[in-house]
């Protein structure tokens, strides 16, 4: 006879291991995408403090860094199934150009105009920064083609020069 499993071996314990998201999106490339992305902002974040340019490139990594946060939680808890009035691959696609774009500008001003370590260590993370932001904006994109070809063919207007 098989014994009973104990009432707590069927879910997970309430508490922290809640927050954490789940196994399959880490695994995904989305997922390690936007962990990257949140790990490098994060650690530009900190070096840009420690650095002589801390005034002048402290805000933008900040800001990345938190909507790098906020997106990963966002599709690790699927709000982008619940909340379909957004148009979630073109936010994302926006908030990848325009991360590239400055981390690039601020990697190359941060290397060039400040001597001190951390400005440097800064401005190396940026470029990688910005090197992950692109592969992140071309699936992107790629995904954004898609899912407008989709909804373009579901339309009136597609139907009819079918």
């Amino acid at each position: 006879m098989e014994e009973p499993e104990p009432a707590g071996a069927t879910a997970p314990p309430p508490g922290l291991r809640s927050l954490l998201p789940p196994r399959e999106f880490l695994c995904s490339r989305k997922g390690q995408l936007l962990l990257a992305e949140s790990v490098l902002s994060f650690i530009i974040f900190i070096c840009y403090i420690a650095s002589l340019a801390a005034s002048s490139f402290m805000t933008a990594p900040l800001l990345e860094f938190l909507l790098a946060l906020f997106l990963f939680f966002a599709y690790a808890s699927k709000l982008n199934e619940k909340f379909k009035g957004l148009h979630w691959p073109l936010m994302d696609f926006l908030r990848c150009v325009t991360a590239a774009i400055i981390y690039f500008a601020i990697s190359i001003a941060a290397v060039s105009k400040y001597n001190d370590g951390a400005s440097k260590a800064a401005g190396v993370f940026g470029f990688i920064a910005t090197i992950v932001y692109a592969i992140d904006f071309y699936i992107t994109f790629n995904d954004l083609v898609t899912s407008l070809k989709q909804g373009s063919s579901d339309s009136p207007e597609g139907r009819k020069s079918e």
